[in-house]
């Protein structure tokens, strides 16, 4: 049976109505794929405690936790995703890479011309019909 990892990925706008989008490194898995930053959610973390916590490890910058945007669960090769997407917006600091090999900020309507992770495209379709 494969495991099940229970993640969650902040969706972050600029003031300019783009989104911050993470490439993964070649030393993670799923490599050299599109993400929205995050990371696992701990046993005992809300999705607020979990999501703030992994954008200051990932980024060195603070989110504030708005609220929960999609959960989409995807099957990979050797292990399940539960991908929660939330909405934050940054509250000091600016993001920085230290895990991802890049980060971009788009406007909604370029988000398709990146290749994403599989779990992450349900969320990319779903900003794409919000209105802004």
């Amino acid at each position: 049976m494969k495991k099940l990892i229970k993640v969650v990925g902040a969706i972050i706008e600029n003031e300019n109505n783009e989104i911050l989008c993470a490439l993964r490194s070649p030393r993670m898995s799923i490599p050299n794929m599109w993400e929205f930053p995050g990371g696992k959610i701990e046993a005992s973390e809300t999705l607020k405690e979990a999501i703030e916590r992994e954008i200051k490890e990932e980024l060195a910058c603070e989110v504030e936790f708005i609220d929960s945007f999609n959960d989409n669960t995807h099957e990979y090769d050797k292990f399940i995703v539960n991908l929660i997407t939330v909405k934050c917006r940054i509250t000091s600091g600016t993001p920085t890479i230290s895990e991802h090999s890049k980060l971009i900020w788009l406007h909604r309507e370029n988000l398709l011309s990146l290749n994403w992770a599989p779990a992450d495209i349900q969320a990319v379709k779903q900003l794409l019909l919000e209105k802004v």
